[in-house]
């Protein structure tokens, strides 16, 4: 039988100084998570960068990250061979691609011994039109996403690259495919119509799932949870609504 292809990902994000990169606006941040055949490896890369400038008044709201602090970063240009290095070779995942990409290339065209471009190193997936395609006229931005696929976003009181990166990783799986709630689970089927499982194994291969019915011991342990919910919802646990319809 001949070896699975290891399918290498990354995961990217970027903060900048600015919106757009006409009024000289810079990169000033770079977060990178690896996966792997859908898994995360624990494999990062994260790097401040010295811009050379101020940030505008409404990118600093947004991720804080102060003149002061970069002062003593490297430039870009001394991050960018051990940035390449990270995502040559692997499809990079980014969430609203043309902003970063069109970044970070514009980081690269400053460079004389760079000619590359980042779709010359890397494919891209866009997860923003991804997400568009799946639920149109909703809203798709990062947040919206965690809250639709139950992804704890709690810390991400500011954006920085490297925790946005991570969230946008579990985001990514979620939507397609990965394990979400309960709330979500038949939707997620319904939408994605197919796992990783399915991905890799021909159907016709697919044999039919052993069914392991619960014992004395786990059908009392899901009663007395049910007793629980019902009792914290005020009577109103559906589950055992139907159980007890059901007898």
């Amino acid at each position: 039988m001949a070896e699975q292809q290891l399918k290498r990902q990354v995961v990217l994000d970027t903060e900048t100084t600015g919106l757009s990169t006409a009024d000289g606006n810079r990169v000033i941040e770079i977060g990178c998570v690896e996966l792997v055949n859908r898994r995360l490896t624990g494999q990062t890369f994260h790097q401040y960068i010295n811009p050379g400038r101020d940030s505008e008044a409404g990118a600093l709201e947004v991720h804080g990250i102060t003149t002061e602090f970069l002062a003593d970063k490297p430039k870009f240009e001394a991050i960018v061979e051990d940035f390449i290095n990270f995502i040559e070779g692997a499809e990079l995942i980014i969430h609203n691609a043309s902003f970063d990409i069109g970044f970070l290339d514009f980081e690269l065209s400053k460079l004389k011994k760079e000619t590359r471009r980042i779709k010359d190193i890397c494919p891209v997936l866009d997860t923003l039109k991804l997400a568009k395609d799946k639920h149109p006229g909703q809203k798709n931005n990062l947040d919206a996403l965690c809250r639709r696929y139950n992804v704890d976003n709690s810390n991400r009181e500011l954006h920085g690259a490297l925790l946005d990166s991570e969230i946008l990783a579990d985001v990514y799986l979620a939507m397609t495919g990965g394990q979400v709630s309960l709330a979500l689970a038949a939707e997620q089927i319904d939408d994605v119509g197919t796992t990783l499982q399915h991905d890799v194994i021909p159907k016709k291969h697919h044999r039919p799932l052993r069914v392991i019915y619960a014992d004395t011991d786990e059908l009392e342990a899901h009663n007395a949870t049910l007793q629980r919910l019902d009792k914290a919802s005020g009577g109103n646990c559906v589950w055992l609504q139907q159980t007890t319809e059901s007898e």
